[in-house]
C-alpha cells in the first residue's frame, strides 16, 4: 500500500511511495507537520481501514479473533513489513511511518492496530537493528509478504520485572535447546516467527539472556497453550506459548549470546512510541464515534452539544487528544533523526494512554444510556483503552523512567 497507488489496496502494483529521507525531503525536527507523501499515507490507511476492517470489526471483537482476511489484506497492503526495505519485499518507509498507520487503524480497531504494531516495532525492528545480514534476508521478506511474527518475553513469573526469566537455553553442540512457557504473548495465535527470550548462563543473571530466532516452519515444540478472554483488544491474539525441548541452531542466535537483555530494552523503548500512537487512535476514535451523536439528539429542545457543560467537556478532551498526539510525533521525529527519545517515549506512551481512557470515558457518558450499549460501538474504545496503562511497561513503569531522567537533570553526579 505504502509503494502502491491508494487505488490498489488490493494486490501488488507499480511503487510510487517512498520513505521521506529517500525522497529528498528536509524534514525539521521537532516536527508537528506532515509532509504531503504522510497525508496521502494517512488517507489510505484510513481508507484501508474503513474498507477492510471497520465492517468485521464487532464479529472479530465477538469472537475474540482476527479474520484471517484482514490479516492478509493487511499483508497485501504493505502494512506488516512499513520499514522493511524494498529488495526485502517491504513498503521501504520510516519509522514515523509506522506510527501513523498505527495511529490511524487504532482509530477503527484497536486489536488490528496492536497487530500491526507488534510486527512493525518489535519483531521488524529486531531484524532491522541486531540481525546478521542472512537473518535479515531468510525472514524480512516473510515477515513482510505473509508471516505473522511474536515477541516472547513475559513469563508467569516475570513482568514488570522483565528479565527474571525461567525459559532456559541449554547448549549442546552447534544447536541450543529452548524449554520454558511465555505468557500475554500479543500475536502468538498467528505468529509462525518467533523472537525468543531465553536463559543461557543462569549464574549471569540478565547478562545470561539472549535472543532466539525459533521458525515454526523448523523446529518443533511450539505449542499454543491457553489464550486469554480479555477486557479489551479481544480479538488481539494474547496467548501463552510452551516451548517443550526446541531445538535451534546456534545460527540463530540474534546478535550475540547474552544481548537478549540489551535487544530487548531497546525495541521496548522504541515500542512504546507505537503504544502511545495505538492510544491517539482510540481516542480519536471514541470522539469520531461520539460528536456526531451530540449534534443529532436533542434534551429540552436544544442540541446536547449545544449546552456549555457539554462544550467545555468535548473541548478539553479535543485540546488533551492534541497534545498527547504531538508528543506521539515528538518522540517519533525525534528517534527517526537519531536524537534521544527514550524519555519522550515514555512521557508519549504515558499521557497518550491516560488520554485515551480518560477520552473513551467521557464518549461513553456524552452518549448516555446508548453509549453504554454495543449500538455506538464507543464502548469497545473504553475497554481497548485500559491496556495502554499496562502493556510494554506499565504507568507506575513509565513514571519511574522519567523520575530518573528529571533526578538526573537536577542532581549532580
Amino acid at each position: 500500500m505504502f509503494r502502491r497507488t491508494t487505488s490498489a489496496l488490493v494486490g501488488r502494483v507499480t511503487p510510487v511511495l517512498r520513505c521521506s529521507a529517500a525522497a529528498g525531503w528536509s524534514i525539521p525536527t521537532p516536527c508537528t507537520l506532515l509532509t504531503e507523501e504522510e497525508l496521502m499515507l494517512q488517507k489510505t490507511v484510513r481508507d484501508f481501514a474503513l474498507t477492510h476492517v471497520a465492517p468485521r470489526s464487532i464479529k472479530m471483537d465477538e469472537a475474540q479473533k482476527i479474520d484471517k482476511e484482514v490479516i492478509d489484506e493487511a499483508f497485501k497492503a504493505g502494512l506488516m513489513g512499513i520499514e522493511t526495505p524494498s529488495e526485502l519485499q517491504g513498503s521501504g518507509m520510516s519509522f514515523f511511518s509506522s506510527i501513523l498507520a498505527i495511529e490511524e487503524l487504532a482509530r477503527i480497531d484497536a486489536a488490528v492496530s496492536v497487530m500491526v504494531d507488534v510486527q512493525n516495532t518489535l519483531v521488524n525492528n529486531i531484524f532491522f537493528r541486531y540481525a546478521n545480514e542472512e537473518q535479515r534476508a531468510k525472514y524480512l521478506p516473510r515477515l513482510a509478504q505473509d508471516t505473522v511474527g511474536c515477541f516472547c518475553l513475559t513469563e508467569p513469573s516475570s513482568g514488570s520485572d522483565a528479565f527474571a526469566l525461567k525459559t532456559r537455553a541449554e547448549k549442546k553442540g552447534d544447536t541450543y535447546v529452548i524449554n520454558g512457557s511465555k505468557i500475554y504473548i500479543t500475536n502468538g495465535g498467528e505468529a509462525n516467527i518467533f523472537l525468543v527470550m531465553a536463559t543461557v548462563d543462569s549464574s549471569k543473571g540478565y547478562k545470561g539472556i539472549t535472543c532466539f530466532i525459533v521458525d515454526g516452519n523448523e523446529h518443533k515444540g511450539v505449542k499454543v497453550g491457553r489464550r486469554e478472554n480479555k477486557l479489551g483488544i479481544r480479538a488481539s491474539s494474547t496467548v501463552e506459548l510452551n516451548f517443550d525441548n526446541v531445538v535451534v541452531p546456534a545460527a540463530n542466535v540474534v546478535n550475540e549470546v547474552g544481548k537478549g537483555y540489551k535487544i530487548a530494552i531497546e525495541v521496548l523503548n522504541e515500542g512504546r512510541i507505537g503504544i502511545g500512537a495505538q492510544m491517539v487512535g482510540i481516542a480519536q476514535g471514541a470522539m469520531d464515534a461520539a460528536m456526531p451523536y451530540l449534534f443529532q439528539r436533542k434534551q429540552f429542545n436544544t442540541l446536547i452539544g449545544d449546552f456549555q457543560g457539554m462544550q467545555f467537556q468535548f473541548a478539553q478532551a479535543q485540546m488533551e487528544l492534541h497534545a498527547a498526539r504531538l508528543m506521539v510525533y515528538n518522540a517519533a521525529r525525534k528517534k527517526v533523526h537519531g536524537q534521544p527519545f527514550v524519555e519522550d517515549a515514555a512521557m508519549a506512551k504515558l499521557f497518550a494512554s491516560q488520554v485515551a481512557e480518560k477520552t473513551a470515558s467521557k464518549a461513553v457518558e456524552w452518549l448516555g444510556g446508548v453509549g453504554f450499549t454495543k449500538e455506538y460501538h464507543v464502548e469497545r474504545f473504553y475497554r481497548d483503552a485500559k491496556i495502554g496503562a499496562i502493556y510494554e511497561g506499565t504507568t507506575n513503569i513509565q513514571l519511574h523512567t522519567l523520575a530518573k531522567f528529571v533526578k538526573d537533570r537536577y542532581v549532580s553526579k
